[in-house]
């Protein structure tokens, strides 16, 4: 099953994160499926890009978001 959830790149002390489509089975960094949007929790305020078409795709495909990633799409009304 296919999730939508945040997989961090960033160093230590620096979290930046990418929002991701990937298997639930995965490890957090592992192999994803496609980078859907990305989250810079340091900026002020924090900063948060998605693209609502691929995300709706994805939704519609049967992905399940996580609650992080859930609380930015009713954030930005996407789903």
């Amino acid at each position: 099953m296919l999730t939508i959830r945040l997989a961090r790149i960033g160093k230590k002390k620096k979290p930046f994160y990418r929002v991701v489509v990937i298997d639930k089975r995965k490890p957090r960094t592992g192999r994803t499926v496609e980078v859907v949007g990305t989250y810079d929790p340091l900026k002020k305020p924090a900063e948060v890009l998605l693209k609502a078409e691929r995300i709706k795709y994805w939704l519609g495909c049967g992905a399940q978001p996580s609650d992080t990633v859930r609380s930015f799409l009713r954030e930005q009304k996407i789903a």
